[in-house]
């Protein structure tokens, strides 16, 4: 067993989770069943501040939190326990897990950057910050993917409308995604005759400044969408999540139903296309979704499924990011 850790979660407030579903939730409890001392806190309790050293010659920045001690358990109504709130330097800590949930808005991209001054990189001391900030911002979920476009479907991210028109005339059916959603919410099916397209083009650029991806529709969704999970840049488990009938998402926000899934020679093939490169930037947990032979999205931000992964496969993946984390402390 490894020492005991002092680990921070950066996360939403911790009353409202789903403890059956929550992978954070599932964190917390396999580092804290492997002796670990948690801290909860939201990024709205982040402090970014001037600190001076003894010497009194040299300011560095000093990122601090209101934090408290917390105490897990897996029961329902009763799930955790706080501690007497404190202000908690975060330079001081073994390991932050970063896992407020999207939307990935500058209020998340300069969590990152404050995140970045205290993270452990390239010999320097300091807590380790899963997912890596720097390259959590470098890499939102629909826009990392585009790196590898021999493992995608047809795909364009866009402002121009009649791109957009021209992508569907090719492709017929197509999805609409807002570039950086999450949970499946705005994302549309837009059929090849269907007269809505320029309505929702419009409403969308009316609302925001962001560009939309636009994919082509894949029928093999209505088998399911697959998650796999990769820790380290190594696959580790997966489930398959069916969408709801009349429904051409398959997100469990919005009733999809996982099932049990194993791991096809395609994705073999995908995983260790993108493995390397996920290890190298430091995004130790992925989950990355694959529509039949076509991977979709990479998500690093707040990954879900490890719980639906262990009640099938019986893997507890969230103790294996644990000691993940124990050996690049220790390390």
């Amino acid at each position: 067993m490894a020492r005991p850790l002092k680990i921070a979660v950066q996360m939403d407030p911790i009353e409202t989770i789903n403890i059956d579903a929550d992978s954070t939730f599932a964190l917390m409890l396999a580092a804290q069943t492997r002796g670990h001392a948690l801290w909860h806190y939201e990024v709205r309790h982040l402090s970014l501040t001037e600190g001076v050293l003894k010497e009194g010659a040299h300011r560095e920045q000093r990122l601090r939190a209101m934090a408290r001690p917390v105490t897990v358990r897996r029961e329902r109504g009763n799930h955790f326990s706080f501690g007497p709130p404190q202000i908690l330097d975060l330079g001081g800590m073994d390991a932050i897990l970063m896992r407020q949930d999207p939307p990935f808005d500058m209020a998340y991209i300069t969590a990152t950057h404050m995140l970045e001054h205290i993270h452990r990189d390239d010999g320097r001391g300091g807590p380790l910050v899963v997912n890596h900030p720097a390259s959590v911002r470098n890499a939102p979920e629909k826009l990392l993917v585009t790196h590898f476009p021999e493992l995608m479907p047809p795909t364009m991210v866009t402002w121009d409308v009649d791109a957009i028109r021209g992508f569907r005339a090719i492709h017929k059916d197509i999805v609409v995604k807002p570039l950086f959603g999450n949970g499946g919410a705005g994302v549309f099916l837009i059929r090849h005759d269907d007269p809505n397209l320029n309505a929702l083009l419009e409403m969308h650029f009316a609302r925001s400044r962001e560009p939309l991806m636009i994919q082509r529709y894949e029928p093999a969704v209505r088998q399911g969408d697959k998650r796999i999970i990769l820790i380290d840049g190594e696959p580790a488990g997966a489930i398959n999540r069916v969408p709801a009938a009349g429904e051409a998402r398959s997100n469990m926000h919005v009733g999809g139903r996982p099932e049990r899934s194993g791991l096809t020679a395609r994705d073999r093939e995908i995983c260790a296309a993108i493995g390397p490169l996920l290890k190298a930037q430091g995004l130790i947990f992925v989950g990355i979704d694959v529509i039949g032979d076509w991977l979709t999205e990479i998500n690093v931000t707040s990954p879900t499924g490890i719980q639906e992964v262990g009640r099938f496969d019986g893997v507890d993946l969230a103790a294996r990011i644990i000691e993940v984390i124990e050996t690049k402390v220790g390390a």
